[in-house]
């Protein structure tokens, strides 16, 4: 079909001026034509140009599959205080799904009764896909039985996840959602707040772009919706910078139509969903909504309510000045503003949205130190690229399973949280005294690191390696310190060693016990070319028992020991436990040498596991995205020392926490039997154990500034009791009983004043005896009504000078 176009004749006279309109419209419509040939032309080049570049991302996942952090699997044992919920809750959180739902879950299934709960694991479950029943009455586990119905003594159940590896440099974490898995709250919350007519237009709003573009012209920023849609945030958040440009503006636009043709509004939604920023937890970013379901709430994002999905869909707009945690009177407001957009778009009523006006905001307390264990995670990543090299473990996805016990990496966080205070109070009195009539404070106060160990299998079970991560990202769990007088149990254990090898120490006619004398007077040592004068803290003593010596920590004393022992023999047995740095000086057995915290727990580990030493670990197992093998990693233990001597270590130990430096920890509350001892010296520490929980607390400055006159038994230890309070509380730390005494061994009742055996001339009483455990063949014969009358001196006892009287 041929078109004409008549161009009306300019001519002179009387027409003139409408000669002039004529040909001025023409000019304008040849000048729109040019334009719009030119916008077409420009538009097809960057489309052209860009589809290449949509084509080669999209040729990648849209996003890097993480690497998932597993903690250890939950035990659970007869007589546990559990409940049917509580199992059924852990599943579904684990990704079981139950018997008969549509989609079953390749991790396993369950199938729960009132009183009873069968687990059956799948294909891609870190256990074998051996199942069992679990049986409840009143609130206790009554009883386990296997698939054929034979008793079990305990299961376990599938491993919770705890976070994913950050994506990149940037800190990000995302936990990707499909659009089913989006609650269709949270879609028409979104939709209604920020993109009203997403399913029905192709990808630009232009009338609501002419609005945003009126608004920018006339500086009006208080409207509700800016001019972008869905689609075109998702087109800048996946293939543009944040720029803005009229350039840019217009790449987007061009992008949009390609992601309109490519995708159904459902993809681009799930796409925009996995892709948003939704602020800021600690050091890492909260991308999608499935990281910020779990962030903001502690939630699968599946398990939001309205009133959660209206305020994720608020966050959108500025995640940070409507920080929920901060900001808590914006965050409402915004939230119920979205609930009116609802209601408008027809997606509620009126009356679920007050009632979920009605609801607080409901946040989890903000703690990524406690709910993602970083300081931990990223030391699985270091022990990741040490085994397996440096590789990209996000893109193969793969799944790594730890040692890690959530229940008591929250409760570790806690003490932390709620007793650093006591610390902080006594640096500030002491800063007073130091600087009296100068006003102000302290510029900085002193980190502390926790760990918390299973002593029987060496798992790490807890670690906080400071006192905020979002503040600090140095791991002082990992932080070589000088270990003061945790380090004094070495010297003891290698004391009873020669009491077990049957020898006596220099000067004394007896093998070593609980009841041999030391002397505490303060002494001078030649090291090399240099004299070492050691002080105790409170005071000096003639002659003490050994048990009193490290009942109050007695510096002098405990060095003379060491020097009878052979001060190579103490740091022998360090290093042998883990203490690498030990060397044979004086000064070894009063700490002078460093380690890291996580390492005095697995040295202590000789104590508290009958001698038997145990790295600490983290890595259990590292698996594909299907359940693969790739490596499985078991802990490594050597026997150091003879049970005998860890129970007779253990037992002194005990008599410190009960009426010596460490009763701080009785005083708190905290009530089990427990063994354990502090440290003050540069730093402070707090060491100590239960028959089924091990925990090193340390506390120092970051600059080695030294800690002064602040002690480990006022610092430390109400930590590691506020710890410990929460932790027996906990069902698998709850069946806390006495150290079990060896074959060998044997309790004795001591009398007070004489510090022998009593016998009936001086009978046994609270008041007037105390127990202690002996070796064997090491009780004195003489009794508190008999004593020994050999009054001489040490001297004369190693020389040989002297009457001694029977």
């Amino acid at each position: 079909m041929a078109f004409k176009v008549r161009v009306p004749n300019i001519k002179s006279g009387p027409g003139k001026g409408r000669s002039w309109v004529s040909l001025l419209l023409r000019g304008f419509l040849i000048s729109a034509a040019a334009v719009m040939l030119l916008i077409l032309v420009v538009f097809g080049y960057f489309y052209y140009r860009y589809t290449g570049i949509v084509d080669e991302r999209l040729k990648q996942p849209l996003f890097a599959t993480t690497a998932k952090i597993y903690a250890a699997p939950r035990e659970v044992r007869p007589g546990q205080k559990l409940t049917v919920s509580a199992i059924v809750n852990e599943l579904r959180a684990a990704g079981y799904t139950a018997d008969g739902a549509t989609n079953l879950s390749p991790l396993g299934t369950y199938a729960a009764t009132g009183q009873s709960v069968t687990v059956r694991p799948g294909p891609q479950s870190y256990h074998s896909q051996d199942g069992a029943t679990i049986q409840f009455e009143s609130g206790v586990v009554r009883a386990l039985t296997d698939d054929r119905g034979q008793a079990l003594a305990s299961y376990e159940l599938e491993p919770l996840l705890i976070t994913g590896l950050s994506e990149d440099a940037n800190r990000g974490k995302r936990r990707v959602v499909t659009y089913d898995e989006i609650p269709k709250n949270l879609v028409n919350a979104v939709v209604a707040i920020e993109d009203r007519r997403f399913f029905e237009h192709s990808g630009v709003d232009y009338w609501r772009m002419l609005g945003a573009l009126r608004n920018d012209l006339m500086h009006k920023h208080n409207y509700m919706e800016g001019g972008s849609t869905l689609t075109m945030q998702a087109s800048r958040g996946f293939f543009l910078t944040p720029e803005k440009t009229y350039k840019r503006k217009l790449i987007e636009i061009v992008i949009t139509f390609q992601l309109e043709h490519r995708f159904t509004k459902q993809q681009i939604f799930q796409m925009y969903g996995n892709q948003i920023n939704l602020g800021q937890q600690g050091s890492f970013a909260i991308n999608g909504f499935g990281e910020a379901a779990q962030a903001y709430f502690g939630k699968d994002v599946k398990q939001l309510d309205l009133a959660q999905c209206a305020m994720l869909a608020g966050l959108i707009q500025s995640p940070s000045h409507l920080n929920p945690y901060r900001h808590p009177d914006r965050m409402l407001a915004r939230r119920n503003l979205v609930l009116d957009s609802m209601v408008e778009t027809g997606a509620i009523t009126k009356d679920q949205a007050e009632s979920a006006k009605a609801e607080g905001l409901h946040l989890s307390v903000q703690s990524v130190d406690a709910s993602e264990a970083p300081y931990f995670v990223d030391l699985v990543r270091d022990q990741l690229n040490q085994k397996l090299g440096e590789r990209d473990f996000n893109r193969e996805g793969l799944h790594i399973y730890t040692s890690l016990d959530p229940d008591l990496q929250k409760a570790a966080t806690a003490a932390v949280e709620s007793t650093i205070h006591v610390v902080d109070e006594q640096v500030d009195r002491q800063y007073a005294r130091h600087h009296k009539g100068e006003g102000g404070g302290p510029s900085t106060y002193p980190q502390v690191a926790l760990v918390a160990l299973n002593p029987h299998t060496g798992q790490v079970l807890a670690m906080v390696g400071g006192r905020s991560y979002g503040a600090s990202q140095l791991n002082h769990a990992v932080a070589r310190r000088p270990t003061g007088s945790i380090f004094k149990p070495f010297v003891y254990a290698a004391a009873f060693n020669t009491a077990v090898a049957g020898t006596n120490l220099p000067g004394h006619d007896e093998l070593f016990s609980p009841i041999t004398m030391l002397s505490d007077e303060q002494t001078t040592y030649e090291v090399g070319d240099k004299e070492y004068t050691p002080r105790n803290m409170h005071g000096y003593h003639e002659q003490v028992t050994a048990r009193y010596a490290l009942q109050f920590s007695l510096n002098n004393a405990t060095i003379g020991l060491a020097s009878l022992v052979g001060f190579d023999q103490v740091a022998s047995l360090a290093r042998e436990a883990g203490v690498k740095s030990a060397r044979g000086t004086p000064s070894v057995a009063i700490g002078s040498y460093v380690s890291t915290p996580l390492d005095m727990a697995g040295a202590w580990t000789i104590f508290a596991n009958g001698g038997l030493h145990l790295d600490p670990w983290m890595l259990a197992s590292v698996r594909s995205p299907s359940g693969d093998v790739i490596s499985d990693y078991a802990p490594t233990s050597k026997q150091i020392l003879d049970p005998r001597v860890a129970y007779l270590t253990t037992d002194m130990l005990k008599n410190v926490i009960n009426a010596g430096t460490g009763y701080e920890v009785r005083r708190r509350g905290f009530m089990a039997p427990a063994a354990g001892k502090t440290g003050t010296s540069h730093d402070v520490w707090f060491a100590g154990y239960t028959s089924n929980l091990l925990c090193i607390v340390w506390l120092g400055y970051d600059d080695y500034t030294n800690m002064g006159d602040i002690e480990g038994a006022h610092a430390a230890a109400p930590i590691w009791a506020e710890f410990m309070k929460k932790a027996v509380e906990l069902p698998q730390y709850s069946d806390t009983h006495d150290f079990n005494m060896p074959e060998g061994v044997q309790m004795v009742a001591i009398d007070k004043a004489t510090n022998l055996p009593v016998d009936s001339g001086c009978p046994e009483s609270p008041s007037t005896s105390y127990s202690a455990a002996f070796l064997d063949g090491t009780v004195p014969q003489e009794t508190c009504s008999h004593p020994s009358t050999d009054k001489r001196n040490f001297l004369q006892k190693i020389f040989g000078l002297g009457e001694k009287k029977p």
